[in-house]
């Protein structure tokens, strides 16, 4: 398996993409939001004609108001990483979501705990009430091996966390463990520099507000997906539901909807650190069309030697 990793609007689409008319590959996408059909420009999906050009897998698979979890994703990945191999062609791993990445890179086994909806309202009403740090802490009390690979302000997985424990009886991290896969994997690292990579992040944005993500989000509206929802919680939905609301207008949102996603990226690069030698790193700038080709060579050379 190959895996492209880096953070938000680097690349590593294009990259991919490219990769293809390369290579046999087929695409596993590692997007925690791409998972949800109807939200296409918000989560940047590849386009009908992008998925045309290569198959993607693990994108469009669940409803916006049903349950996802990390462990369904693995499921899902691990089915289709298997069936590309065994057409005989290369699975390439694209995606900036951590979690996704790391659990199929380094082969964890997760416990299949379903969701307890009841147990997990009664900890979101806490967490409103009190803060996600009371849970927070909570959860370090219970299991600090798990609580410090978690954000604390990430409520949605500190919840998971306690609903597993409380579930199970066990700490989540004795019930995850790891088992290096059975073949080969190449990381492949995109990286800019900071402020090239918040340009393109704005200009992104401001792309998608151009092919419609206002529209995009009323249509969700309308189908009664409810603001509450995990997945209308993400980076664009949520502020573009807040101007709907009225409660700001829509530059303020747009401005929003890039300070959070600069904060992402940089959330991102602590997932994937330059400094992890698991990861073979270019410079994916396009400040100079020659230092680009440069690096898409040495992509293209090392793909080469991992594969001959």
């Amino acid at each position: 398996m190959i895996a492209i990793v880096g953070p938000t609007a680097v690349g590593k689409s294009e990259l991919a993409l490219h990769l293809a008319q390369c290579f046999p590959v087929e695409i596993i996408g590692a997007d925690s939001r791409q998972v949800y059909r109807y939200m296409d420009i918000g989560t940047n999906k590849p386009s009908p004609a992008e998925r045309a050009s290569v198959p993607h897998h693990v994108i469009d698979v669940i409803e916006p108001d049903e349950d996802f979890s990390l462990a369904m994703y693995h499921q899902l990945a691990i089915e289709a990483l298997k069936a590309i191999q065994q057409k005989g062609k290369l699975p390439l791993l694209v995606g900036g979501s951590g979690l996704y990445v790391w659990s199929l890179v380094e082969g964890w086994k997760i416990p299949q705990v379903p969701p307890d909806q009841q147990r997990r309202r009664q900890l979101e009403t806490r967490a409103a009430q009190e803060g996600s740090q009371s849970l927070y802490q909570e959860l370090q009390d219970i299991d600090p091996t798990a609580a410090a690979k978690i954000n604390p302000s990430n409520t949605r997985r500190i919840i998971r966390a306690l609903e597993i424990y409380h579930t199970t009886g066990q700490p989540p991290s004795q019930l995850q463990r790891k088992e290096a896969p059975g073949f080969p994997i190449l990381l492949i690292g995109l990286t800019r520099e900071r402020s090239e990579l918040y340009r393109r992040i704005d200009w992104r944005v401001d792309k998608m507000i151009q092919m419609g993500l206002v529209e995009e989000v009323e249509q969700l509206l309308k189908k009664s997906y409810s603001p509450s929802l995990p997945s209308m919680s993400g980076i664009g939905y949520k502020q573009i539901g807040q101007f709907l609301r009225g409660e700001m207008t829509l530059p303020q949102a747009i401005d929003k909807i890039k300070y959070e996603t600069h904060r992402l990226a940089r959330h991102q690069y602590a997932w994937f650190r330059l400094s992890d030698n698991r990861i073979h790193w270019f410079d994916a700038s396009e400040a100079e069309a020659k230092a680009s080709i440069a690096a898409l060579n040495k992509v293209k050379g090392l793909i080469e030697s991992f594969i001959s």
